[in-house]
């Protein structure tokens, strides 16, 4: 079994659940997950965690994310992106570009977003997107996103390509509908491509068809990222073989049965290893008892382990 993260460049026209079920067939398992929903229409990084990686599946979708998106004015849809049926129309024409970039720079920071109807967010049960086909809409209760920056890469109105930055959470199809709202002539999304998700990046992801090839010529290991590389830039610390049975039960561990000694800090979060390099887990510093507290278990069960 593969344990570990492989970035998908995500094309056109596949859902995310489609990815996962191309994958399944050609590597060869059942036990994979994606790590955050893109639209059918949108393209771009969407990491696929594959076996005991799929334990990381819910961190990878709390980073913070990074899309190119275009923006048209001037458009109202009913699913705010071009697919949809469009509402209303207005001349933006008598729109300046310092205005226009006025408004979309004041959607830095944090902002109260309403999720739109056509999602995948689930109200007593049922997915908006099933109310919405069904020509039903709810009250939705608005959510606080945090936009780190937006960068307007071209404006060519009523268009404008913008590079945003952003939480979890953030609806940049939303994003456009608000900007356009603001001005007062209405917007859509035409275009989405997400860029970065925490680690993962555009230029580094592969497509489907790339998997494939690979795994035909035997070369699928190297597209994959190692479970604990996800943590990378967190401390790597060994356990003692006499108390590594401790780590293996998810046991706290007292600083003084690592072989590392450092002044670590209250919360401080490492990665745990055995002699032998088992990846065990995340443990997180209590300095009030000088201990180690599990925070994620990783261990391979069938890896080879330290007798007690």
């Amino acid at each position: 079994m593969i344990n570990g993260i492989v970035n998908i460049y995500k094309e056109k026209g596949y859902t995310s659940h489609d990815v996962v079920a191309v994958l399944r067939k050609v590597i060869g398992q059942k036990k994979i997950g994606h790590t955050g929903t893109l639209d059918p229409d949108a393209t771009g990084v969407l990491p696929v965690c594959l076996g005991r990686a799929t334990k990381v599946c819910e961190l990878l979708t709390d980073h913070d994310k990074t899309y190119e998106a275009l923006l048209l004015l001037g458009k109202t849809t009913d699913t705010q992106d071009i697919s949809g049926e469009v509402l209303e129309e207005r001349d933006p024409g008598n729109l300046t570009e310092e205005e226009v970039r006025s408004c979309i720079e004041s959607f830095i920071g944090e902002y109260d977003q309403i999720p739109p109807m056509y999602s995948a967010l689930k109200v007593n049960g049922k997915k908006l997107y099933e109310l919405a086909r069904e020509g039903k809409t709810v009250e939705r209760k608005s959510r606080k996103v945090q936009i780190h920056g937006i960068r307007i890469l071209e404006m060519n109105l009523p268009h404008v390509r913008m590079e945003v930055d952003c939480s979890k959470g953030t609806y940049i199809r939303t994003l456009c509908h608000d900007i356009g709202e603001k001005l007062q002539v209405g917007g859509c999304m035409e275009e989405l491509e997400r860029t970065k998700v925490g680690r993962f990046l555009k230029k580094d992801a592969v497509t489907l068809d790339e998997v494939r090839q690979k795994m035909e010529q035997g070369e699928g290991a190297e597209l994959f990222t190692p479970l604990d590389q996800i943590f990378a830039e967190l401390p790597a610390v060994t356990v003692t073989d006499a108390k590594a049975w401790m780590s293996y039960n998810g046991n706290d561990l007292p600083e003084r049965f690592l072989l590392e000694k450092e002044a670590w800090t209250d919360g401080q979060e490492v990665r745990v290893y055995d002699s032998r390099k088992n990846f065990i887990g995340l443990y997180q510093y209590r300095a009030p008892k000088k201990l180690f507290h599990i925070k994620k278990m990783f261990l391979d069960p069938e890896a080879e382990k330290i007798e007690k």
